[in-house]
């Protein structure tokens, strides 16, 4: 799972680190969130280390990152720089781009209905 929070920081996380929850659960933290990192911005869930992030900023500062360069990390972290931010901006958008190959290894589930 892709990560990415507002004031530039993100990190990926496995899925095998969040439980299952049943009726009455209350959440799970994905990251913990400060006054250094700011707000969540994003989730994205990759399922290998093709492809690339593009994160862009309120102020159109636009930065393209390979998927594999993003440490991956525990649940309970804040993250590593993914972006340098200007005095002021925050990060508005997190679009993931998947290679072909990558594409193919998303998981296809089929309606029953």
């Amino acid at each position: 799972m892709l990560i990415v929070l507002e004031n530039g920081f993100g990190k990926r996380t496995g899925l095998k680190n969040f439980h299952l929850q049943k009726r009455g659960g209350m959440g799970i933290k994905a990251a913990n969130s400060t006054s250094r990192t700011g707000k969540l911005v994003g989730m994205h869930i990759t399922y290998n280390d093709e492809g690339d992030v593009v994160l862009a900023s309120k102020k159109g500062q636009f930065i393209r990152v390979a998927l594999k360069e993003i440490k991956r990390l525990g649940r309970d972290t804040q993250g590593v720089t993914l972006m340098k931010l200007e005095p002021g901006d925050k990060v508005a958008s997190v679009a993931l781009i998947l290679s072909d190959e990558a594409k193919n290894e998303i998981p296809k589930f089929d309606n029953p209905n």
